[in-house]
């Protein structure tokens, strides 16, 4: 059957360099100075330009930590000025790689003037990377926008139990542990469950070339924590292997999903490596089992949409409140917990972030939380803001109206952990009150009410 050239879909897509330069701050930690000294692998900004009937979509995938809102909104911003897209057709999905930088800050507003400004990088960014990450991810765009052509559209999928591992642990003793000694004999069970799909969607042009391709898992990139040379981790080498499979002229786009609670490190084995290259080399075998049996993807049915969910903002106590303010009166320069001012205390940096929350609840009780989505036939791909757990993701996956439905965390601005209610009896770091988690115990639910729905809507 011949195609309709107007509903035909073109893509295109492309890279561009965002590597740091020396010295700038590897985010990834909390309250720890990690100046770049090294360069173990370049960092880009990937696009994937989609076009049908002069409508145009694109995918941005940032090798960074975190970018914030108010610079989520600038690229958003300056992609309509330069090319003529709109905000609601931008999707800024960051892989929450923490061997690299973050865009902006990310543990205090920009407004926050409890942190000196000696020690700027407590902000968790640094603003020297700001422009220059920003400018390589227009210049993606751009690029990719040149190398529009004709595409036929395939999605499949694996699963890999190698990669990818609950960090959260029931102990014998009731108690709930994120990250307990590995193989401790006081170990009970794991929390919660893992997503093991490999998700893979091609854009192949008609002389069979891939143009791009969505590469679809959920783990936190963690192999370089603590470690002040920039690198791509996981996500980064995926896409090496791939482009190393499909030619130079592809450039495929990792789709990191809700990892709150997963990650590489296999708590259960003696003798796991954080090893990002061998994860990559795993996660392109599964890729090749699940390109052995695609499914056709009608891309005539093309759009997207967006809906911005009030999510309640969780009440400071009075106590802790007093407490925090208490800390930064005693401590107004940083409480170290070295000698070599590179760690500062974990209850000083939270104090920061108690303090802030609570100013943003008095202001705006309620979180302007974005959900996005977009379609092509039976595939989609939702946009969620924050760290949500993956309950939450595999709740939308098994209800979505979808029979491929990829889910993006981190996406369009920084918000935080969404544990589930079930993480919140337990406690722990990813419930702890403060910037990294700053919603109601309830938030996890209405997302995935709130992302079903959207999905049903749109399709």
């Amino acid at each position: 059957m011949k195609l309709n050239p107007s509903t035909r879909l073109l893509a295109g897509s492309a890279k561009a360099d965002i590597t740091p330069a020396l010295g700038i701050q590897i985010a990834g930690d909390i309250g720890r100075h990690r100046p770049c000294t090294s360069l173990q692998e370049p960092l880009y900004a990937r696009a994937l330009i989609l076009e049908q009937a002069g409508k145009r979509y694109c995918i941005l995938a940032l090798d960074v930590l975190a970018i914030d809102n108010p610079w989520a909104d600038e690229i958003r911003r300056r992609a309509q000025a330069q090319y003529g897209l709109t905000a609601d057709a931008v999707l800024i999905h960051i892989t929450q790689n923490h061997g690299a930088p973050s865009i902006g800050n990310h543990f205090c507003k920009d407004s926050c003037t409890l942190i000196p400004a000696a020690y700027d990088w407590l902000r968790g960014g640094d603003a020297r990377y700001n422009e220059p990450a920003v400018a390589g991810t227009l210049k993606a765009i751009g690029l990719a926008l040149d190398n529009l052509t004709p595409v036929r559209v395939e999605a499949g999928r694996a699963v890999d139990g190698r990669i990818a591992f609950n960090r959260r642990f029931v102990m014998r003793t009731g108690q709930t542990l994120c990250h307990p000694p590995s193989c401790s004999p006081d170990i009970l069970q794991n929390e919660g469950p893992v997503d093991p799909e490999v998700g893979v969607t091609t854009f192949t042009a008609d002389d069979g070339r891939v143009v791009s391709a969505l590469l679809h898992h959920t783990c936190h990139p963690c192999c370089g924590y603590g470690q002040t040379a920039a690198m791509a981790d996981w996500p980064g080498a995926w896409c090496r292997e791939m482009e190393s499979a499909w030619g130079e002229t592809c450039t495929p786009l990792v789709i990191n999903g809700c990892c709150g609670n997963i990650h590489q490190h296999n708590h259960l084995d003696p003798n796991d490596k954080n090893d990002h290259l061998l994860m990559g080399r795993r996660l392109a075998e599964s890729t090749r089992r699940a390109l052995a049996k695609m499914t056709p993807i009608d891309a005539s049915r093309f759009s997207w949409t967006r809906h911005v969910a009030p999510l309640p903002r969780r009440r400071v106590p009075d106590e802790l409140l007093a407490a925090a303010k208490k800390m930064l009166s005693d401590y107004p320069e940083p409480k170290w917990k070295d000698g070599k001012h590179i760690q500062v205390d974990w209850d000083w940096v939270y104090a920061v972030g108690i303090v802030d929350i609570a100013e943003d609840r008095a202001a705006e009780p309620c979180y302007p939380y974005e959900i996005q989505a977009m379609r092509l036939g039976d595939f989609a791909l939702l946009a969620l803001m924050g760290e949500p757990f993956v309950e939450a993701q595999l709740k939308i996956k098994k209800d979505s109206a979808f029979p491929f439905t990829m889910v993006a965390h981190m996406c369009n601005g920084y918000l935080g952990y969404v544990p589930t209610l079930q993480a919140f009896a337990g406690g722990g770091y990813e419930t702890r009150t403060g910037r990294g988690s700053r919603l109601v115990p309830e938030a996890l639910e209405q997302v995935e009410a709130e992302s079903i729905a959207l999905l049903k809507q749109l399709h």
